[in-house]
């Protein structure tokens, strides 16, 4: 990749057209808005574009079986309450993704999308509540992912309808802390 401006007399100008029919186009959205501040001129990536493709592949497979025939939920995906770490997980990935979008910084808001996924793609079982709240999360970046996702949930009516998620200020606070003990510059305890 050279980082030389897009023009057709260069020749090197990438078509939307086919980057849909390989990645679709949640894909091609969350890209554009993953690359940075939209004011920035950018460097176009089809690593950026596999990158996030992949992050939607880890998306849809915590919330789908992708081992089954058909298109089912993952048996991980359980009505059963979340730990006090997820609860505060989900809350702080509410207010950022919500704080993220009225910035119009959509670049971070989907880095707290893919920590939030980081978390969530190992746990089992998988509480049904979080996965509603990332896929309403997600569903201005990836509108087509987060309906399939939404109606795997168990919804008939679309998310459109659904309101967005609210987070809970005390339920941001950290319970426990680590303190580090040093003597003489050397850490001694935590």
């Amino acid at each position: 990749e050279n980082n030389e401006k897009m023009s057709k007399s260069r020749g090197n100008v990438i078509n939307p057209d086919d980057v849909v029919d390989n990645y679709g186009a949640d894909a091609l959205r969350l890209y554009e808005m993953f690359m940075g501040p939209l004011e920035q001129v950018k460097p176009w990536s089809m690593k950026g574009v596999e990158g996030v493709y992949r992050f939607l592949g880890r998306v849809w497979r915590m919330v789908a079986d992708d081992a089954a025939d058909d298109v089912v939920i993952n048996p991980a995906v359980q009505d059963v309450p979340l730990t006090d770490a997820q609860q505060r997980l989900v809350h702080k990935t509410i207010k950022a993704v919500t704080d993220d979008i009225e910035k119009l910084s959509f670049n971070t808001a989907i880095s707290r999308m893919m920590e939030f996924t980081n978390e969530f793609t190992s746990a089992n079982p998988r509480p049904k509540s979080a996965m509603e709240t990332i896929t309403l999360l997600l569903s201005p970046f990836a509108p087509h992912l987060a309906e399939e996702c939404w109606q795997l949930l168990g919804h008939t009516e679309t998310l459109a309808y659904h309101p967005w998620p609210a987070y809970d200020a005390a339920l941001l606070v950290e319970d426990e802390i680590e303190i580090p003990v040093q003597v003489n510059g050397k850490l001694r305890a935590k």
